[in-house]
């Protein structure tokens, strides 16, 4: 009896780590991808031939410092230390990115928005309903609207289609 208590004590507690464990990671590389969205918005500023682009670019500036400030509150009430730059793998591709310019350009930099905030979508509605730390989920819950109107934009915008938000949460 005794022996069985303690085991489950001891599945308890690393149920309870593996959830911490998730929650870093989860911390983390949103932390990563929002610095992404800032530098690739940045190169579509720049580079970006069509306004949609360039407008769907400074969007992604505005939403993702916004995030990113959030972030960095939850991490600091957590004690999560969070990257300061790119990893290899996010680095890559603004590197592949910023080497091209114009329609070809647009092109890229819109099916990478589609591809990365499908993800994203995917990965916040998965923390939305069921991160187990509430600072986390209701990070998640905050954040997971504006992510879902980004992939609208950017399958939009990957369409060739001009795209108005549905709202404008970077001014809340």
């Amino acid at each position: 009896m005794r022996k069985s208590l303690l085991l489950s004590a001891l599945v308890a507690g690393l149920g309870l780590a593996a959830s911490a464990q998730t929650a870093d990671q989860f911390v983390k590389e949103a932390a990563v991808g929002g610095m992404t969205e800032v530098d690739l918005g940045k190169l579509a500023k720049d580079k970006g031939s069509s306004d949609t682009v360039k407008q769907f670019g400074q969007k992604m500036v505005d939403d993702h410092s916004r995030i990113n400030d959030d972030l960095k509150t939850v991490a600091k009430k957590k004690n999560i230390d969070l990257p300061t730059a790119l990893d290899a793998k996010h680095q890559a591709v603004v590197d592949r990115l910023s080497k091209l310019s114009g329609a070809e350009f647009d092109r890229a930099y819109s099916t990478e928005m589609v591809r990365d905030h499908q993800e994203d979508v995917k990965e916040f509605q998965k923390q939305a309903n069921s991160a187990s730390d509430p600072d986390v989920k209701s990070f998640a819950s905050n954040n997971l609207p504006t992510l879902q109107e980004h992939l609208k934009m950017a399958k939009d915008m990957s369409k060739g289609k001009p795209s108005r938000g549905t709202s404008d949460r970077s001014k809340q």
